[in-house]
């Protein structure tokens, strides 16, 4: 699959790092560094635009290294970018740590996941088919 991009950076394309890379890491592109205080977040641009073909969405989700180096994660995670939009690509990161961090111009932010969209039709019944787990919810396995 070809997925059609506009870059405005300065930076090179976003591209897979290794031969088994699921995502591709994207870069911060700013005039001048964002300063993040702890449990704040910022919408920061990339200079990327990109035209994913229908059927498909491209997901932003955080970068491994910069969460448990820095604390810094995406919200909106993942986030979803519409094969219909075409506005600049910007990934929301957030804070979590306990020191200020700096995002700055090149940095690697966030990673790109590309994948293919199921359409379905909802159906309205009265009742739902019966499972062995029923209605159990969050934690109903226990954790040991």
């Amino acid at each position: 699959m070809k997925v059609r991009i506009v870059n405005h950076s300065t930076h090179p394309l976003p591209v897979y790092a290794t031969t088994g890379s699921s995502g591709m890491d994207i870069r911060a592109n700013l005039e001048t560094p964002i300063q993040l205080k702890p449990l704040q977040r910022a919408l920061v641009p990339t200079g990327l635009f990109l035209e994913i073909p229908h059927g498909y969405e491209a997901q932003v989700r955080p970068r491994s290294g910069l969460a448990i180096k820095q604390g810094i994660t995406c919200l909106n995670t993942p986030g979803t970018i519409d094969a219909d939009y075409r506005g600049e690509l910007k990934v929301i990161l957030i804070n979590l740590s306990d020191q200020e961090q700096s995002i700055t111009n090149g940095d690697r932010i966030a990673q790109l996941v590309f994948q293919q969209v199921e359409k379905v039709s909802l159906e309205v019944v009265d009742v739902l088919n019966e499972t062995e787990r029923g209605n159990g919810g969050f934690g109903h396995t226990g954790n040991k």
